[in-house]
């Protein structure tokens, strides 16, 4: 299944978060069961209204909206479970399915939404909620919002709120990370370091070609996969590190696709294809090829997202340990970048209880509920937890490993306009296949900006 695409609306077609092609990819991650688990972050809401605890809490009515896809529901009828708990009086709607955006539609065109809405799945695009202000502005709800443990949520967010002109409309619940794959067990069977820069990279795949396996392969098919995984940390790390350059090609600042560290990036694409270290069959494969090909050991190191290792589950070879890295385009010495895809939370424009929404909100963002959060969806939730001792997959953990790390910078999601996200795409096939050069690939992306502009 074509996994990004479904999981985020977000990170390419515009809200899509990429996540919009296709559909829930969320649904790439398999449900287990719930585990028993003390919630130790229930807490009282904070200062949206949820009071201190006592017998009452918040009343009224009070309606939740969520996506049921690879993620399950699980975590949601918990959490939901333990806020009906701290307020008994409340009367709280579930109102949740695989197919409840498009059921839903109707009534948030109509004015009448639930209080709070959690965006993921076919059929759901954030950016356009807020072009359509169905969405509340939480900017200074969210610059002082605490849960139950008296912690900020911004302070234990990995990803911060997409900005909107300088408004936040909704917070990140999931986080996931684009990066690089390798087998742990094979590269150390083969005495292959594993790569922590731009340079080591280069090294071991040298090594890698040389044994006669292809260091990298891809899903040329959907390009969005490489771009997440290797180009847009490239930009990153080629702009000293500074993310914010993710936010100036979002907005579809003039020049900014041309710009030097856009450049930067992309000759160390160029160096890399023109060493031979990427599998030329590459641009034909979908991403079940590509992902299957990286499992025969055919290939080294593949570009994906953290939903793989529970995607390719039952294809996994006896012996094979999912690794990964956040990127291997920066310079020694300097921080890994992690391109994220998302999927938000939001509180309705039009809510009949805002003040339980955000109590709500406040309430779920918990280190005890990304835990269980881990260990019931098999992925990672916007908050840095440690998962040490949690139930979780090796590979999620390995990934929180980094992102609770001062060594690595978060970007935003890049989330463009449809028409630019595909001048994206087509731009980094013709240039890994030699048809354009990386100052064709800028003068490509500056005309589809142009052209998206208001």
């Amino acid at each position: 299944m074509n996994t990004w695409k479904n999981k985020s609306l977000l990170v390419a077609l515009i809200l899509a978060l990429t996540f919009s092609m296709l559909a829930a990819c969320s649904g790439a991650n398999n449900e287990k069961p719930a585990p028993s688990s003390t919630n130790q972050g229930s807490g009282n809401g904070g200062n949206s209204g949820n009071g201190d605890g006592g017998s009452e809490g918040l009343t009224g009515d009070f309606e939740v909206q969520y996506f049921v896809g690879g993620y399950g529901d699980t975590w949601w009828k918990h959490v939901i479970g333990e806020f009906q708990k701290q307020n008994p009086n409340l009367n709280i709607k579930q109102t949740a399915g695989s197919q409840i955006n498009d059921q839903m539609r109707p009534r948030w065109i109509q004015g009448n939404p639930p209080d709070f809405v959690y965006i993921d799945g076919a059929g759901s695009n954030e950016a356009q909620m807020v072009t359509d202000a169905q969405l509340m502005d939480m900017t200074d709800f969210l610059k002082g919002a605490t849960n139950g443990d008296g912690e900020k949520i911004l302070d234990i967010a990995i990803a911060q709120p997409t900005d909107y002109n300088g408004k936040n409309f909704t917070m990140p619940l999931v986080f996931g990370s684009w990066g690089t794959f390798y087998d742990k067990a094979w590269f150390a069977q083969q005495g292959w370091e594993t790569p922590t820069d731009f340079e080591s990279f280069m090294a071991v795949s040298e090594k890698i070609k040389a044994s006669g396996v292809s260091p990298y392969i891809h899903t040329g098919v959907y390009p969005y996969y490489i771009n997440g995984g290797l180009v847009n940390s490239a930009i990153v790390s080629a702009n000293g590190g500074d993310a914010s350059i993710i936010s100036r090609m979002a907005s579809l600042e003039e020049g900014i696709f041309k710009s030097e560290p856009v450049m930067k990036a992309l000759e160390k694409i160029v160096q890399i294809r023109d060493a031979g270290l990427i599998d030329p069959g590459a641009i034909a494969l979908n991403h079940t090829d590509s992902q299957m090909s990286f499992l025969q050991h055919k290939a080294a190191f593949i570009p994906n997202g953290l939903w793989l290792e529970n995607e390719m589950s039952k294809d996994v070879p006896e012996g094979f340990e999912f690794d990964f890295i956040p990127s291997v385009m920066q310079d020694k010495g300097e921080k890994y970048v992690a391109i994220p895809y998302t999927a938000s939370v939001a509180i309705a424009e039009k809510a009949k209880n805002p003040e339980a929404a955000k109590a709500f909100l406040q309430f779920i963002f918990t280190k005890q509920f990304a835990v269980d959060w881990a260990e019931m969806t098999g992925a990672i939730m916007n908050v840095k937890a440690d998962l040490e001792n949690s139930t979780a997959g090796p590979v999620v953990k390995t990934a929180m490993n980094y992102f609770n790390s001062d060594n690595l910078v978060v970007a935003p999601a890049l989330i463009v306009n449809a028409d630019v996200e595909t001048a994206l795409q087509d731009s980094i096939i013709a240039l890994l296949d030699k048809r354009i050069t990386p100052a064709e690939w800028g003068e490509r992306l500056e005309k589809a900006a142009a052209a998206a502009r208001p």
